[in-house]
């Protein structure tokens, strides 16, 4: 990654250079041309400010109202953010930098924006924004909340209506947002539409409107169908294919559609009822999944797929091959009992980062035992970027990583 100290420097010195050159032509009434256009030049301005991070944004946002309209209108939040910026992710609450030499500063030191008795814990990352709930209590009790860690923005999102008998049969809560095809963020829901049956209802909520819509969609699904890793890609959420019968819901249209798997997964049965793939999101325009290519927990050989645009199918995007890593860190080895099958491989795929500019900075962040590591997809290369030792403790769920994108889009 890009040291962006230095560039901040360079581009807070010239603003700085030419407001002050702009203030002292006009106290003496002779403005030169380029002071005064770039004093009044609000274009101008956009392109020197939106090449600074995003920190340096939030402080100049206090320069002067003027500046404050300028950097929290829609279209320089859509032009800064046309690019998302990825540095880290949180596992339970703590983060990870992506780059270990530059460490960028952790969003938020506890997640405290709101009293919440109960604690508050994230559930998902969508685009920049989080879902967050009470980390402890019953369902039907909790409270949900939509957090910018960027901008430090909060909103409750009312309780779903029903009353008990319904909060307290949900099944599955996720955020849809992107700045361009959903701006106004909205919350899904699914929870059973009567106690004790299989059958289905969705609600959704849009912060455009401030209120909860029952979908005309209901489904029926065994009462151990899993909703988990929940994701939003192209006008829709995913579930990671972990049932006989994965699907998406198509918000536009508020419609169940049926999954596509990878051929190679579904003829080698590798999608049992229950089984998870190691890893399933999005990350800048790309929907991945990512699973052994063989099935064999004794290789270390991956299949990440890409999921083409038009929902109908899925392509390998990337082969990656980890067996370097055990040299590394033998502590991802564990040994069977077994005679056949002596020893196995303790790691996890917690994200799949594609490259900011170049394909050659796409990565994957992987976990082993104790420790964070960022595996280049490209050259194959690898370093230790975090130590979990006395921090984690086991192994941690799909559901406890979520990605940081940092953005300036309000709501």
């Amino acid at each position: 990654m890009v040291n962006t100290r230095a560039k901040t420097k360079r581009i807070r010195n010239t603003l700085q250079l030419r407001i002050s050159k702009s203030k002292g032509s006009m106290a003496d009434h002779q403005p030169t041309m380029s002071a005064t256009l770039v004093a009044s030049n609000d274009d101008l301005i956009t392109q020197i400010l939106r090449r600074l991070p995003v920190t340096s944004i939030l402080q100049f946002k206090s320069v002067s109202k003027h500046w404050r309209s300028l950097l929290s209108h829609r279209r320089f939040t859509l032009l800064y953010d046309r690019l998302p910026v990825t540095p880290g992710l949180f596992l339970r609450n703590i983060y990870v930098p992506f780059d270990e030499e530059n460490r960028s500063t952790p969003p938020f030191r506890s997640l405290d924006f709101c009293l919440d008795l109960c604690g508050i814990r994230i559930v998902q990352s969508c685009n920049g924004l989080l879902l967050c709930c009470s980390d402890r209590g019953h369902m039907r009790a909790r409270k949900y909340y939509v957090f910018n860690p960027t901008t430090k923005q909060f909103a409750i999102v009312p309780s779903v209506p029903g009353g008990m008998d319904v909060r307290k049969t949900i099944r599955f809560m996720g955020l849809a947002f992107h700045q361009t095809d959903c701006p106004h963020y909205k919350v899904i829901c699914i929870h059973r539409a009567k106690p004790d049956e299989d059958l289905f209802q969705i609600q959704i909520y849009s912060s455009e409107t401030g209120k909860w819509k029952i979908s005309d969609q209901t489904f029926s699904a065994p009462y151990y169908t899993s909703f988990t890793a929940g994701v939003y890609w192209n006008q829709a959420i995913y579930w990671a294919p972990s049932c006989i019968n994965p699907s998406y819901f198509k918000l536009d249209v508020e419609q169940l559609q049926k999954l596509p798997l990878p051929m190679q997964v579904t003829s080698s049965g590798g999608y049992q009822e229950g089984a998870i793939p190691h890893y399933f999101g999005e990350c800048r325009g790309h929907l991945h999944l990512v699973e052994r290519h063989d099935h064999d927990e004794n290789r270390l050989n991956l299949n990440v797929y890409e999921m083409k645009s038009d929902h109908s199918g899925w392509f390998v995007k990337y082969q990656v091959e980890l067996d370097e890593l055990p040299l590394a860190y033998p502590e991802m080895m564990h040994s069977y009992l077994h005679p056949s099958n002596p020893y196995y491989y303790e790691f996890q795929v917690l994200d799949v980062v594609r490259g900011e500019e170049k394909e050659e900075e796409t990565f994957m962040v992987v976990g082993i035992p104790g420790k964070v590591i960022r595996f280049n997809l490209k050259d194959k290369s690898f370093k230790q970027i975090f130590d979990l030792t006395n921090i984690i403790y086991g192994r941690f769920g799909h559901s406890e990583v979520h990605r940081y994108i940092q953005t300036l889009s309000s709501f």
